[in-house]
């Protein structure tokens, strides 16, 4: 095999790109830049430089051991933020693919998109929200956490279209890309359907308890639901500059949402530990805020570099997991056994 050595990998890559994608995709060698210029990578497009840092990112890896919908749960089957995440990133590869738009940037978006979640999933970032001026949002979070937060306040630097993906993926967001339209749309395919599966697990919900008017449009299954709309999206977005689902199939998928948020996410059955984990953050928060000097040194020196402390100390929880955050709050509250040896 004779290579060519005129040309580096990446630029065959990027070149590849311009022959196999659909012009309405996202090339690599279009990008708008990254905030800090830096050396290309000889073998790696831009937004597959992006899925790297971000897989290989310590707020990536705390996302194992944080909640998904159920809080601490004990079987090993249920999902955490880690594992949503995973299918989110699986079901928006399929339809990039499908649709022959850019895998890489949308692997990237997905990946990235729960990085700023909180400890406690939903319940963390409401408490957070109240009680920091200003507010506290997980996808603005997320961006926060790529931008400043990583690698002791130097950030990940990527691309304007991964960082714009990853803000705008919630409902009422509006992407710059098609790439991130799709993870806007597998977001929510995902959380509904695994939330479900997780409720059926967890006997908070029987298959035959979803209404028919959903269930004759989407399916009677979890496997039967994700083809029904992984392939409405694709066929309904096929040759067009959008990302969109027929209507019938969109108003099944929403209206199965709002019995979601009926039944599974405001259940008491579901949701009765919440309020204990509310009070962690919120006692969490009061601690540090009146104790600047106990928080490690990354988040100390933002409030010494102009950051206002509540933001720094929001900063903090927000990347705790569960588990940590947990643990922090016994160690601060609950007084030691007293051991004379």
């Amino acid at each position: 095999m004779v290579h060519n050595f005129e040309t580096s990998i990446r630029e065959q890559l990027e070149k590849r790109e311009h022959e196999i994608l659909s012009p309405y995709a996202s090339f690599s060698d279009e990008s708008r830049g990254r905030s800090f210029e830096e050396e290309p990578c000889d073998i790696r497009p831009v937004y597959q430089r992006d899925r790297d840092r971000i897989l290989h990112c310590k707020a990536f890896r705390r996302l194992k051991q944080k909640t998904q919908v159920f809080l601490a749960p004990c079987g090993d089957h249920y999902r955490t933020r880690l594992t949503h995440t995973l299918e989110v990133s699986q079901n928006a590869r399929t339809i990039a693919k499908a649709l022959k738009l850019n895998e890489e940037l949308t692997e990237a978006i997905a990946l990235g998109h729960d990085l700023g979640h909180t400890p406690y999933g939903h319940c963390g970032e409401r408490v957070l929200n109240e009680l920091c001026p200003g507010g506290f949002s997980h996808n603005e979070q997320s961006v926060r956490v790529v931008e400043l937060l990583e690698k002791d306040g130097r950030g990940l630097n990527l691309t304007y279209e991964v960082r714009d993906g990853i803000l705008n993926h919630q409902t009422s967001g509006n992407p710059s890309t098609l790439e991130g339209r799709i993870v806007r749309l597998s977001d929510k395919i995902a959380y509904i359907n695994s939330d479900i599966d997780d409720s059926i697990r967890a006997h908070i919900l029987k298959e035959e308890d979803i209404p028919k008017e959903f269930t004759d449009v989407l399916g009677n299954s979890l496997r039967i639901r994700l083809n029904t709309l992984i392939h409405d999206i694709i066929r309904s977005s096929e040759g067009k500059n959008d990302i969109c689902m027929s209507e019938e199939v969109y108003k099944a998928l929403m209206g199965l949402r709002k019995f979601m948020f009926e039944n599974v996410y405001n259940n008491p059955l579901a949701k009765a530990e919440e309020k204990k984990a509310e009070h962690v953050v919120s006692e969490l928060f009061k601690y540090y805020c009146g104790h600047v000097d106990k928080l490690p040194s990354e988040f100390y020196n933002l409030i010494v570099s102009g950051t206002a402390k509540e933001r720094a100390v929001c900063d903090y929880i927000a990347c705790m997991s569960d588990q940590f955050a947990t643990n922090t709050f016994k160690q601060l509250t609950i007084p030691n056994t007293w051991n004379v040896l």
